[in-house]
């Protein structure tokens, strides 16, 4: 064996190694086991926040529904109120009084909740649905820090740590690039370039550290396991109680704070799945554009032909439907039955199958119309490859492919494609026509903005207008930029596609749009 050998051979040797010292690392350092205490309607004499025990009882995991325990826990201790005005919880309305105005002496999760509702609610109560995100990312964004906030307050109690000292951690990271600097090594003395070398060393470490990466969460303390068992006891409590998991969120008035655990427990399903603080529903938004709060129902045009589309495009899509359109007509009308005959496996006019004409003729015209819309790539050819299969395993006397292939005249499947598509291309030629007329000019506030897969795909842009309680997306070009989830906007529009030609910024999106800053003050 060459040293080059024993190179690759020792750096695969030192992962192996690296992986079994993992999972002993994992093993030795899992969860212990929470013994549930008896039910119990008892907090304790110093009980953790109903968001540090949504961290107990979700096993350390995660904090599922603790910014919806901590907005009823708020409410319980008088910072908010919530008020249903009529049957429909769902209605229902947060307002900040007074003391949560000064609030003092709040945790920073708390603080950011309460920053949350107020900036939602400055002009008054907000509907607990307005409470939500509009845009994914700064709903991420907010949860992550609020998850964070949550297990610095758990670690300070002595209920969690890390799952990994920092020892282990730091030199399981190390030990995951020692293999690949074996690895360098032997590319390098094997004549590959530099570039390939680090490669192929860094790619190992690379997949071992995301491992170690995704295995860094919390663990429990002994203390944090008793605790948890204390409140797994009032977990089943409240459990008892039937009616506690349709318990609207304005029910807090009747059970303070027990609402507030419950929810943190998961056995409100009611309240915590109306108090939502992540991205919200994206067909459903709350917006106050107009004066008043009102509920604006969203509708999202994916399978909308030309949608978005510029006047250029709309002439190459109607070319290519077409194209589409003349080939099978041209087909249709030249075909002749004698193209075709039945045949068996053995003989040598296989190609002459009746399903293979008729669909090589399908297929073919479907595949100039893909190329004139500009849309063919490699995996065109395997689509069209696998259109012709069923065509290709029929042959003898009997079939609807050797039928139709003994057909005179277009047959009605084409003559209906035939149809759709040049009515198809009529479609893009008026819609192209309607683009040149001059674009409408509308205004109002950003709801939602959403990414379309696909490079140079326009995305969504959802605005209210203040006038209707129904809208549908526009396309908005994935170029374009300065627009936010939020902000007042003036848009030169065409209808016919729904696309913004231009945007123009009229009051900016609030900066973070979650936390109420302070104002600045003259430094003269």
């Amino acid at each position: 064996m060459t040293l080059i050998e024993q190179l690759y051979w020792g750096g695969a040797g030192l992962i192996l190694l690296w992986l079994v010292a993992f999972v002993f690392a994992l093993v030795a350092t899992r969860n212990g086991v929470v013994t549930p205490g008896p039910a119990t309607q008892e907090f304790g004499d110093d009980p953790e926040p109903p968001a540090v025990v949504s961290l107990l009882g979700n096993q350390w995991r995660g904090v599922e529904h603790a910014a919806a325990a901590t907005l009823l826990d708020l409410a319980a201790r008088g910072f908010v109120e919530l008020r249903q005005p009529g049957d429909d919880p769902a209605r229902s309305t947060v307002h900040v009084t007074e003391a949560g105005r000064a609030a003092p002496g709040l945790m920073p999760y708390e603080q950011r909740v309460l920053a949350r509702v107020t900036a939602r609610a400055a002009n008054g109560g907000t509907p607990i649905g307005a409470i939500a995100f509009r845009d994914d990312k700064r709903a991420a964004s907010w949860n992550s820090a609020l998850r964070q906030e949550i297990i610095a307050e758990a670690r300070l109690r002595g209920l969690s740590r890390f799952r990994f000292t920092r020892w282990l951690g730091s030199a399981l990271l190390f030990c995951a690039f020692v293999p690949g600097a074996l690895f360098t090594v032997a590319a390098v003395m094997g004549g590959h370039n530099l570039r390939a070398a680090f490669a192929v060393g860094v790619a190992p470490g690379v997949v071992l550290a995301f491992m170690l990466g995704k295995s860094l969460r919390e663990r429990a303390t002994p203390k944090g396991l008793e605790r948890a068992g204390h409140w797994a006891g009032l977990r089943a409590w409240l459990t008892a109680h039937e009616d506690f998991a349709k318990l609207p969120p304005a029910s807090v008035t009747v059970w303070d704070r027990y609402l507030a655990y419950g929810t943190a427990l998961g056995v409100t399903s009611l309240s915590s799945r109306l108090l939502g603080f992540d991205s919200g529903d994206r067909r459903r938004v709350w917006s106050s554009y107009g004066g008043t709060w009102r509920p604006v129902r969203i509708r999202y045009p994916r399978l909308r032909p030309g949608f978005g589309g510029s006047t250029s495009r709309l002439l190459q899509l109607a070319a290519a439907a077409g194209v589409v359109a003349v080939g099978l007509c041209a087909f249709a009308v030249l075909r002749q039955p004698d193209w075709a005959i039945p045949v068996d496996g053995h003989t040598d006019d296989a190609l002459r199958r009746p399903g293979l004409v008729l669909s090589a003729g399908w297929v073919g015209s479907a595949l100039l119309g893909v190329v004139v819309a500009g849309k063919f790539s490699r995996w065109t050819l395997l689509v069209a490859f696998l259109a012709m299969m069923p065509g290709n395993f029929t042959s003898g006397s009997h079939g609807w492919f050797v039928d139709a292939a003994a057909h005179e005249g277009p047959l009605l499947v084409e003559l209906t494609a035939t149809v759709a598509f040049g009515a198809l291309a009529t479609y893009f030629l008026v819609l192209a026509c309607l683009e040149r007329r001059e674009p409408d000019t509308i205004t109002g506030e950003v709801l939602r903005m959403e990414s379309r897969k696909g490079k140079g795909v326009a995305r969504f842009l959802v605005l209210d207008e203040g006038n209707t309680d129904l809208t549908t997306a526009w396309a908005l070009p994935a170029a374009s930029q300065g627009i936010a989830t939020g902000a007042k906007v003036r848009l030169r529009v065409s209808r016919g596609t729904r696309t913004i030609r231009s945007a123009e910024l009229v009051r900016a999106a609030m900066p973070e749009g979650d936390r109420v800053k302070p104002a600045k003050q003259d430094a003269s």
